[in-house]
C-alpha cells in the first residue's frame, strides 16, 4: 500500500538537484531540465515578466513555484513558467503552495516527456483553475494552445503566442523564444 503525501509534507521535503511534484498524493521526482528546455522557459519568463512590469497585469513565475491544484489527495504541480493576474495574486507572505492554478501556464516539452503524462498534467492545470496553457514543442517548432473552455489551437514558429483574454495585448512570435 502506498502512503500518500500531503502538500504540507512536500513543502518540507528536500531532494537536492531534483524537481518534485505531488500527483494525487504520490511524490513525482524529475531530473533537472536540459539546456534547450531551460533556455526556452527563461525566454518566455522574460517576455512575460516584461509584460507584467509594463502593464501591471500581474506576475510571472519561474519553475521553482508549486501550486496546489487539488486536495484529498493533494496535487501540487510546478509549471515551467506561470502567470497570475493581479486580482488573483496570493498574499506576498504566503508560505507553502498557493491553492490556485495560475491564469497562464507554459510547459516546454523535453525529449523524454510522454504524451499521456503531459495530457494528465494539462488536465490538472485546467481543473485547478488555469485559463490558458501553452505547450511549447521545440522539436516540432510549434506550440499547442489549450483554453479553459475546451478549445485548442496549434501555433507554428512564425505565428504569435497571444495572451488572449488572460493577458490582453500580449503577443510574442514563437520563433523569438525557440
Amino acid at each position: 500500500m502506498v502512503t500518500l503525501m500531503t502538500a504540507d509534507e512536500l513543502f518540507l521535503t528536500s531532494i537536492p538537484d531534483k524537481r518534485t511534484e505531488l500527483v494525487r498524493g504520490v511524490l513525482v521526482v524529475h531530473e533537472p531540465a536540459g539546456y534547450r528546455h531551460g533556455r526556452i522557459a527563461t525566454r518566455l519568463y522574460e517576455v512575460l515578466a516584461t509584460y507584467a512590469k509594463r502593464t501591471g497585469a500581474g506576475e510571472a513565475f519561474a519553475a521553482e513555484i508549486g501550486f496546489k491544484l487539488a486536495s484529498d489527495p493533494d496535487t501540487v504541480r510546478a509549471p515551467d513558467v506561470g502567470f497570475i493576474t493581479v486580482g488573483r495574486l496570493p498574499d506576498a507572505n504566503t508560505l507553502g503552495f498557493p491553492a490556485l492554478g495560475p491564469d497562464l501556464v507554459v510547459e516546454v516539452l523535453s525529449p523524454g516527456d510522454r504524451p499521456g503524462e503531459t495530457l494528465a498534467k494539462l488536465g490538472d492545470w485546467l481543473e485547478g483553475g488555469t485559463r490558458l496553457i501553452w505547450v511549447i514543442d521545440p522539436e516540432q517548432r510549434n506550440a499547442r494552445v489549450y483554453r479553459h473552455d475546451g478549445t485548442h489551437a496549434v501555433i507554428s514558429a512564425d505565428q504569435p503566442l497571444e495572451g488572449e483574454e488572460v493577458l490582453p495585448g500580449f503577443t510574442c512570435v514563437l520563433s523569438a523564444v525557440l
